[in-house]
């Protein structure tokens, strides 16, 4: 795994990256434009087990040309690494061993909570806010990841 400002020094200018968290039961996903200029929700994948997350990943680096994967990685609050963190870190270790291209990790605190928020000011159905929630995090995460790319 590579640090975000090593994913900067890496990337063309004209590069799609995938946005990923990693959640319990769901993981969020989302893909940005090549220009790596907006994040965009894209679907959610039911969590079974990592070797069908890393096959579902594959297609789609495939099929969209991604070239570099950052995933949300859930620090607590005050900075220190909890349960959580651990695990994602531990799949995203073993996607980056499975998966031929950069990885990295992006700190997501409140990601979930903006995506939430954002989605409420948008007027949306709870509902639906609740249904999309993953892949619109995961779209927060890609677009802060995306911006500090950009400067």
């Amino acid at each position: 795994m590579i640090t975000i400002e090593d994913l900067k020094k890496k990337q063309s200018e004209t590069s799609r990256l995938i946005g990923l968290d990693l959640g319990s039961k769901r993981i969020g996903v989302s893909i940005c434009d090549e220009k790596q200029s907006i994040a965009t929700p894209f679907k959610t994948i039911n969590k079974t087990n990592t070797s069908e997350l890393i096959d579902e990943l594959k297609k789609l680096i495939e099929e969209y040309n991604i070239k570099g994967i950052v995933i949300g990685n859930p620090i607590n609050m005050d900075g220190t690494l909890g349960r959580s963190s651990q695990s994602v870190n531990d799949v995203s270790n073993n996607i980056d061993k499975a998966i031929d291209i950069d990885v990295c990790l992006w700190d997501e605190r409140l990601s979930t909570v903006g995506a939430f928020n954002l989605s409420s000011q948008l007027d949306v159905n709870v509902s639906k806010r609740e249904k999309n929630i993953d892949q619109n995090a995961a779209a927060f995460i890609l677009q802060g990841a995306i911006d500090f790319l950009n400067n």
